[in-house]
């Protein structure tokens, strides 16, 4: 049961950073090869090969070598699911926020 909880914390720890969720959201369209992920990022290939390797490590991303190319894929098709409904669900909370707000500024008329 702890080994469950644990490997579970290291992928929301791998997904725990803008520069890797941007990453994860990139590869939801397909395999992209390092060089293009890094111009997405826009950081220096270190930064980005280390992004991606904690992605690895914890088992979301996948990686195959082509001559002096790294490719990149989602390997945890689930987070696509996971995202979405993540997505779904802060803009039912800024949909909540503005009519917070909207019936804030009513009760002050």
């Amino acid at each position: 049961m702890r080994h469950r909880h644990e490997f579970r914390s290291k992928i929301f720890k791998a997904l725990g950073h803008p520069s890797r969720i941007l990453l994860v959201d990139a590869l939801l369209g397909g395999e992209k090869c390092v060089c293009d992920l890094r111009e997405l990022v826009g950081a220096d290939i270190s930064t980005v090969s280390k992004h991606l390797s904690v992605l690895k490590e914890a088992g979301v991303v996948g990686y195959e070598k082509r001559g002096a190319n790294v490719y990149y894929s989602l390997r945890m098709e689930c987070v696509r699911g996971f995202l979405a409904c993540v997505d779904r669900f802060n803009a039912l909370r800024v949909e909540e926020h503005a009519c917070v707000l909207c019936g804030e500024r009513k009760n002050q008329r």
